[in-house]
């Protein structure tokens, strides 16, 4: 009886000590503490910013930044419920910050990563401990810099597998391939960066797309370098593919096979089979595919994997039209005869319809194992419009339209990049950094979608303008394109959530009909969704972590140019509906 009650004794004097440190111990301490005694399992990553030399498109060398002189840079991989420590340390010749994209980061904005919204740049010889929580997230996501052109080179996948003790929820796979789409220029990405910001003109068109790094066959000087997978036949392979592209929309297809979609963003969705995918900047898909030719010896063995341009603009406008290649290779004895690989067919470039069939098919898995949890009602309402601008003041020297720079807007208001980082100011109580006056609908009303517009509705003003959001409310926002200055697809990116995309469409958004159409039963969970050229998308949303985050285009000279917008979700009622305390080291302005 003695030990029986000493066992309890001792049980409740560690509960009670865990309570209080709690309470007395800081953020950083206590999650190492849980992660140690949980089932949580930690993982060390050191990420090193440095200058590499790499040659591409006939051995044109330059210096590039990565991370560990890689390029793209290393996969972080974890389970869900995992928590990641990423030592960022900056020995690069430019200030720099790591954005986790597609990670909800509950209560904890101060390692998101954007600059000047959640944090500080980096500094060159200075370094930074960043903390993430893949709570929700299971499969792919990215990481990258969110500082200037730079994650043009400063990118990487995250890889998280389901908790140990359950599963995917499609069939087991023999193998998977992680292919990072991107571009490459022969110029210095800073010069490219400089040069848009100091005329005020567009930037400049990338020299090639790449596959993990390598332009591919059809590039200039390319062909031995073609990034390669093996396959064997009869067996199931996972693709893990990421659109890092700075400004293109791919078309992603591997001949000879069809393609099952069973994940975007890091959620299951209902396997759905085609040909293709449509990719835009910023999206991930998981896809499963049946290594299902070779039948005879005759038979083809080599299949190029095709990721190429989709554009829906203005074909006179300014676009990187090269296609990228890979290789799936069939193993077979003996030696392997060199044979040109099968050629998929893909829509055009600018097949619109080939595209939004691809992005309508898309469903959440909504199972037992895997529910959704779409808003059926909403608390607030957005009608947000997304255009290309110019400024107001005449700077620099582009000859564009009406002869001033480019800018970019959310409901005319252009976004400014502040000299102190938000999250600082509003977790301090420092005035005179942001205005709370974001706007829920647009200040004029006119026809989004027209050719010819009133030149007033060209220029916008710069400003940092946020909206603030009570804890636990739900969110509807609808984001409308115009064709100001030209429209196209705009991949808008939330930062600290996942949204349901309940509905989308062509034209001027209805408030009476088109919310008839929506999808509130399986829609699919993201963190990107390419709104449509003159036409428009609606999110769900429950916001429920409370913190600063960013909202923004993820073609990133218009994210550059103003078309971004900040939330700031007030803290909750109870201690874990508040945000944490900010890290020690985080970078100081």
């Amino acid at each position: 009886m003695f030990r029986i009650c000493f066992y309890f004794g001792f049980v409740l004097i560690l509960f009670y000590s865990r309570v209080f440190l709690m309470e007395l111990l800081s953020p950083s301490m206590l999650f190492g503490i849980f992660d140690r005694a949980g089932s949580a399992k930690i993982h060390h990553y050191t990420f090193v910013i440095k200058e590499a030399t790499y040659a591409r498109l006939c051995n044109h060398t330059k210096t590039i930044l990565t991370v560990n002189g890689l390029y793209p840079g290393p996969t972080v991989s974890a389970r869900k419920g995992d928590i990641v420590y990423v030592q960022v340390i900056n020995k690069g010749n430019k200030n720099i910050t790591i954005h986790w994209h597609g990670v909800n980061q509950p209560r904890d904005p101060w390692s998101d990563g954007p600059e000047y919204i959640t944090q500080c740049p980096i500094k060159s010889g200075a370094n930074f401990t960043q903390r993430i929580q893949f709570t929700e997230e299971e499969g792919t996501l990215w990481w990258h810099a969110h500082t200037e052109f730079d994650r043009a080179t400063v990118h990487g996948a995250i890889v998280i597998y389901p908790k140990f003790g359950t599963s995917s929820p499609f069939p087991k796979t023999h193998k998977e391939f992680t292919l990072i789409l991107g571009d490459w220029w022969n110029a210095n990405i800073t010069d490219v960066y400089d040069n848009a910001m100091q005329s005020g003109c567009d930037f400049q068109i990338s020299d090639a797309n790449t596959i993990n790094g390598q332009p591919g066959d059809f590039a200039p000087c390319s062909a031995n370098d073609t990034f390669k997978v093996q396959v064997e036949q009869g067996k199931r392979y996972l693709f893990r593919v990421i659109n890092s592209a700075m400004r293109t929309e791919f078309f992603f297809a591997i001949a000879g096979h069809n393609v099952t979609v069973v994940g975007s963003d890091a959620s299951y969705t209902k396997p759905y089979v085609n040909e293709y995918i449509m990719i835009t900047p910023g999206q991930t898909f998981d896809l499963l595919l049946e290594a299902n030719q070779l039948i005879n010896s005759s038979a083809p063995y080599r299949y190029y994997i095709y990721a190429t341009p989709f554009f829906d603009g203005n074909v006179a406008g300014p676009r990187d039209p090269n296609t990228t290649v890979a290789i799936l290779e069939y193993k077979i004895k003996g030696i392997t005869p060199q044979l040109k690989p099968v050629s998929p067919s893909l829509p055009n470039f600018d097949n619109t319809s080939a595209a939004t069939m691809f992005t309508a098919g898309l469903r959440s898995l909504a199972s037992y194992d895997h529910p959704v949890s779409v808003p059926q009602t909403v608390d607030i309402s957005m009608y947000i419009t997304i255009s290309i601008n110019k400024k107001q003041f005449p700077t620099g020297v582009c000859a564009g339209p009406i002869g001033r720079p480019f800018a970019a807007s959310m409901n005319n208001a252009s976004f400014e990049n502040p000299q102190l980082d938000i999250l600082d100011a509003y977790y301090s109580s420092i005035s005179g950094v942001y205005s709370t006056d974001f706007p829920d609908q647009p200040p004029f009303v006119y026809n989004f979608t027209d050719t010819d517009f009133p030149r007033q509705l060209f220029v916008v003003d710069k400003s940092t303008k946020v909206k603030v959001l009570e804890y636990n409310t739900t969110v509807e926002i609808v984001f409308q394109g115009t064709n100001i200055l030209g429209g196209e697809n705009h991949p808008m990116h939330l930062h600290g959530h996942r949204f349901y995309v309940v509905g989308s469409g062509f034209g001027n958004f209805n408030n009476q009909t088109d919310p008839l159409s929506y999808n509130l039963v399986d829609p699919p969970l993201m963190s990107t969704i390419g709104v449509p050229k003159n036409g428009w998308a609606t999110i769900r949303f429950r916001e429920a972590n409370p913190g600063v985050w960013f909202m923004h285009c993820h073609v990133d000279r218009h994210m550059i140019w103003g078309m971004d917008a900040v939330f700031i979700t007030k803290n909750g009622n109870s201690t874990d509906a508040n945000i944490l305390p900010p890290p020690a080291d985080r970078p100081r302005c």
